[in-house]
């Protein structure tokens, strides 16, 4: 099947539009407009952002564009999804743990593995500020001063909303800063390791999303030279060493996988199958693969390996492969 495609930089990593059918090459041009603007939209890395000025402003009740409302409301269900576990209210805490634009370079994983605390499930905030937050068609409320992080529930919900638009033709694909939405034909997905790059995991997909969440790499060391990433637990604000490095889902939406896939990886070992109903893969300290297969059918399992394409990691950027 020819598709015309488009791969670009967006949102901290790769994003890339593939489309079939008629007017695909415009269809892929005009998605790959469309992210550009969100990030320019939501991003908050930039202060004058829509994201960035709801962030500051000082009003309970917020209008806001029908998209930012839209993630607010992602917000708000993935909390409820996870009893707290995946919580975009924590921006204070993320910056604090020094995730902002002038980051320190990554660290190795297996160094920061080494010098990491002792290995302890997550658990959700006692605050649980996401409960205060609720969202209309072009509004938002939430007290002043809680703040949402876009971070990975955005790009999901971007690969949505391109998917939507991307319906109806024989086959699409949107990567949107790792985060994987597939339609029409059959495609498949590579999940690499975060240790050596080596694939784990390859299987079909062709309706539905992936995403893989994981700390291999997007870990620095932290203010107080204790190793950091991004992903952190909320009940403590801190980075969270699970004891699971890298958790890969596959969901009937981008959105959905994200949510799963950080639940899991936040969960650690014991847990976090439980996160993933549809199939997936985890990574542990030990570098040691977990496949799990699917008891809701929407994969297929493939036994080869080898396949070159695009990267549809999640948060942790390019841990997935599409083709």
């Amino acid at each position: 099947m020819t598709e015309a495609a488009v791969d670009f930089e967006c949102f901290g990593g790769r994003c890339t539009i593939r489309a079939a059918g008629p007017g695909a090459a415009a269809a892929t041009g005009a998605a790959r407009a469309t992210l550009l603007a969100w990030h320019a939209r939501f991003s908050r890395f930039l202060a004058a952002s829509e994201l960035s000025r709801l962030n500051a402003d000082t009003r309970t009740v917020v209008p806001v564009s029908p998209m930012l409302a839209r993630l607010a409301a992602a917000v708000g269900w993935a909390g409820g999804l996870t009893g707290g576990l995946v919580d975009g209210t924590l921006l204070s805490e993320i910056e604090a743990a020094g995730y902002v634009p002038d980051a320190p370079p990554s660290r190795p994983l297996a160094d920061a593995l080494a010098h990491a605390p002792a290995r302890v499930p997550a658990g959700p905030s006692p605050l649980g500020r996401w409960r205060e937050l609720t969202a209309g068609a072009d509004w938002v409320r939430r007290p002043p001063g809680l703040m949402l992080d876009s971070g990975g529930l955005a790009k999901g919900l971007f690969a949505d909303v391109l998917a939507e638009r991307l319906r109806g033709r024989p086959g699409f694909a949107v990567v949107c800063g790792g985060d994987l939405r597939v339609g029409g034909a059959a495609r498949a997905v590579e999940v690499e390791s975060p240790f050596d790059g080596t694939v784990l995991l390859r299987f079909e997909v062709a309706e539905g999303g992936v995403a893989t969440s994981g700390i291999g790499r997007r870990s620095w060391e932290g203010r107080d030279g204790r190793p950091a990433h991004h992903l952190l637990d909320p009940a403590t604000g801190r980075p969270a060493f699970t004891g699971v490095v890298q958790a890969t889902a596959i969901a009937p939406t981008a959105l959905e996988a994200e949510v799963r896939a950080k639940a899991a990886l936040l969960s650690g070992p014991e847990r976090a199958a439980s996160w993933l109903p549809y199939g997936g893969a985890l990574v542990l300290d030990d570098g040691t693969p977990e496949v799990l297969e699917a008891a809701a059918r929407l994969p297929v399992m493939l036994p080869g390996l080898g396949v070159d394409g695009l990267c549809a990691g999640a948060i942790a950027p390019c841990a997935n492969r599409c083709q």
